[in-house]
């Protein structure tokens, strides 16, 4: 039986991006994103999870202290991924990008193609389960670029990725922003 969304819980943390909603099933953490984008979808659903004080919230609370202090933690708090079994690998994946480095689309889309015994996997799939990542920061989306040091996309915003890539004292001399695309002519 599949539990129901009303079995999640939710606790608000202060961070110098702004305020973090971390949802939690009882035990594992499901997701860490902006409080805003959290409280976007949940008045589109029409309700506002109260919030609960768990062990998982101080555990994961622990890990963002010392990862705001710029200090790499020494534990990951437990998580409950989500998402299709491509998605769960691209997160696994992530996971082990240290703290302070990056990698590419198609660094992590060769790796799968690797393992998978498959001549390539395309980089522009591998964007796309890095985009679905339901738990930001702990699961570093933001150290994903694309070929080149060209810094893509990023849910929280491009400021807040060049923010976390800064205090993670990433190099940055080989990193650029996208040109903006100029407006199609009509």
């Amino acid at each position: 039986m599949r539990k129901k969304d009303t079995d999640t819980y939710i606790q608000f943390y202060d961070s110098p991006l702004g305020e973090l909603a971390m949802r939690s099933d009882g035990s594992a953490l499901i997701g860490l994103g902006l409080a805003s984008q959290q409280a976007a979808g949940a008045a589109h659903a029409g309700n506002r999870r109260p919030e609960k004080s768990l062990p998982i919230f101080q555990e994961t609370s622990r890990w963002l202290d010392t990862y705001f202090r710029g200090r790499a933690p020494s534990f990951t708090p437990k998580l409950k991924l989500s998402g299709s079994d491509f998605q769960q690998r691209v997160c696994e994946i992530m996971l082990t990008i240290p703290f302070g480095e990056t990698v590419t689309y198609g660094e992590i889309a060769a790796r799968i193609a690797r393992e998978r015994g498959i001549p390539r996997m395309s980089a522009q799939a591998v964007g796309g389960a890095v985009g679905a990542n339901p738990i930001l920061i702990i699961v570093p989306c933001h150290r994903v670029i694309g070929a080149g040091g060209n810094l893509t996309g990023y849910g929280a915003g491009m400021e807040r990725k060049i923010q976390l890539l800064r205090l993670e004292k990433v190099d940055k001399k080989n990193l650029f922003m996208p040109k903006e695309k100029p407006a199609a002519k009509k």
